[in-house]
């Protein structure tokens, strides 16, 4: 082996362990189930359930959320980003928009930015509590229908 191969393994390695360090200490990443309870909406019928897994992927995350609304009605949509804040397409039946864009706010929050047909519709910040045990999602905006959104959605990690 040369000496520039040698190299170059060694900083792939070293690249592909500070990926997996920082997304270790992400505190986003898990599986989260909302507190009904704990949560209040200002439009729609509310939830029966709702689910929200975080995974690490390469330098980022891949978001799935399943949810039941107390109608009977179910979402399922996910996304696949780096908290960059550039836009990447929502896959399924969101109720925010066809586009997303994550950012850092600091160590426990996440901004993030919904749109429909290119226009902002919802922004919201996600908190981890301090011990990593809840996840706070705070929901602000307007749905692609018109209707206002204030959200707390306050979710338990599994």
């Amino acid at each position: 082996m040369t000496r520039s191969t040698v190299v170059a393994g060694v900083l792939v390695i070293v690249a592909a362990v500070a990926v997996v360090k920082g997304q270790e200490k992400n505190p986003q990443i898990g599986m989260w189930k909302m507190n009904i309870a704990k949560s209040t909406f200002s439009t729609g019928t509310g939830f029966k359930s709702a689910t929200s897994r975080i995974e690490a992927i390469g330098g980022g995350v891949k978001h799935t959320v399943d949810s039941v609304y107390a109608d009977g009605t179910s979402r399922r949509y996910e996304y696949t980003t780096t908290y960059d804040g550039k836009d990447v397409p929502v896959v399924g039946n969101s109720p925010y928009g066809d586009t997303t864009a994550l950012t850092h706010v600091d160590a426990n929050t996440v901004r993030t930015v919904y749109k429909n047909k290119g226009k902002v519709t919802v922004v919201q910040l996600s908190v981890v509590s301090n011990d990593g045990k809840t996840r706070t999602v705070t929901t602000k905006g307007t749905n692609p229908l018109g209707q206002a959104v204030n959200n707390v959605s306050v979710y338990d990690r599994q």
